[in-house]
């Protein structure tokens, strides 16, 4: 189909001249892919519908959170409620407990939790309180992870063994990223070589359990639990970042998957059925450390707002009460979706390797096994940029980026991943030119 996008145009003309390049994230620009964004109006299930009146099938989800899909009637039921009672009152309200308790129920690594309003609040907050508990300085993150804008998370790694991360941005201090050690992902044996580097000095190792942010990008092996095994011996807190697969590859997150069990957890919107919020939980012993019971401290007004707790009871306890159903489905459906695109992509010629664990998935485009930010780089981004807008034009709406996860929910329908796979057939072809 063509699309037609004068009314996306005018938004976003008018957008630029009042917000930093017209958005406030900056992958709504869709820069990477050389095209013009659609300005968004409605959605419902797995549908979109843009300015201009040209629909799609969403497979972006608000990055993840939608796994109900698009306004979900259980959902918005519940906001609704909620909002008639008052929409914030900066005091505590009893559903910060019926959300904390689901929570807790899902993941029992996770006795106490604190809510906070996005995923970069609750990564920047475990850190800190990490930091709290160990008395030490130091931080591990991996390239190609990306833990939410706190200073010391956006660092660009440094290439050969445990070298210290400089700034990945301007107005970052390397007084503040010195203390981040940037690793590369999956390799166990630079791990060791840095807790050997930095002894007793490492606060916390900090890890997406399946990558989200260089594209789906999993553990591979034994990673996971060698990861465990050495923070344990070292005595540093392991946090899984679960901001993306928190009851999103398995009810329980990567934790409940992989029979891995982190010191600390962080979760981001799927807790707040898409609405603004975060959290991280833990160990009772490291979690009385957060003020007022001990002298980490951590504050939010809107934290555990009424209307993101709301909206979190209804999504979980549909997830908790439908699981059985919800969960293989997302995996069988999941598997035909990105086995259809890449025998596609075989049939076209177009080099490719998808990654995916259950409904989180990727196509690279290299004929390369993906399993860092290394392998991930490889990818021909004007092929993928081609392969995007051919898609978007077809009324499929993906990642506008190689290094992002897409993500299918239950609101897809076989429909939507026949539609889907019979688009890329024709895509690919563009893709390789």
């Amino acid at each position: 189909m063509s699309r037609k996008l004068d009314e996306s145009r005018r938004l976003q003309k008018r957008a630029e001249q009042l917000i930093p390049g017209g958005v406030n994230s900056p992958v709504r620009a869709f820069k990477s892919v050389e095209s013009e964004p659609p300005f968004i109006t409605r959605g419902q299930g797995s549908h979109m519908w843009d300015a201009d009146g040209n629909e799609y099938i969403d497979y972006v989800g608000s990055w993840g959170p939608l796994i109900l899909g698009h306004a979900d009637p259980g959902v918005l039921d519940a906001i609704l409620n909620a909002a008639g009672n008052g929409t914030s009152f900066g005091a505590s309200t009893a559903a910060e407990a019926d959300l904390a308790e689901l929570v807790i129920e899902a993941f029992p690594e996770v006795k106490k939790i604190r809510f906070v309003s996005s995923g970069t609040e609750a990564t920047m907050s475990a850190i800190r309180l990490a930091r709290a508990y160990t008395k030490r300085k130091y931080i591990i993150k991996f390239e190609g992870c990306y833990h939410g804008h706190a200073d010391a998370l956006l660092v660009k790694a440094g290439s050969g063994i445990a070298t210290l991360g400089i700034p990945g941005s301007a107005g970052v201090l390397e007084e503040v990223s010195q203390f981040t050690i940037a690793l590369p992902f999956n390799d166990t044996e630079v791990l060791e070589q840095a807790f050997s580097k930095f002894r007793h000095q490492i606060a916390c190792v900090i890890v997406e359990p399946v990558v989200g942010n260089m594209g789906c990008v999993p553990g591979n092996g034994g990673y996971l639990a060698n990861l465990r095994t050495i923070t344990q011996r070292e005595k540093t807190v392991l946090i899984f970042d679960e901001v993306m697969t928190g009851f999103r590859v398995a009810y329980g997150g990567a934790q409940e998957l992989y029979g891995i069990k982190p010191d600390l957890t962080t979760f981001g919107k799927i807790i707040g059925g898409g609405l603004p919020v975060g959290a991280y939980g833990g160990a009772a012993e490291i979690m009385d450390l957060v003020a007022p019971l001990g002298p980490m401290y951590q504050a939010g007004t809107l934290s555990g707002n009424p209307l993101a707790m709301a909206a979190g009871i209804a999504t979980l306890k549909h997830l908790r009460d439908k699981k059985g159903e919800i969960y293989p489905r997302l995996e069988s459906l999941s598997a035909k979706l990105v086995d259809g695109v890449a025998a596609a992509a075989k049939d076209a010629g177009v080099p490719l390797t998808s990654n995916r664990v259950g409904s989180m998935f990727t196509w690279f485009f290299t004929g390369e096994a993906v399993t860092d930010w290394e392998s991930a780089s490889k990818s021909d981004i004007e092929a993928f940029g081609r392969f995007f807008r051919a898609m978007l034009d077809a009324g499929i709406y993906l990642p506008a980026s190689q290094y992002e996860a897409a993500f299918l929910g239950a609101a897809h329908s076989d429909e939507d991943v026949e539609k889907t796979i019979s688009a890329s057939r024709k895509s690919m072809g563009k893709a390789k030119r």
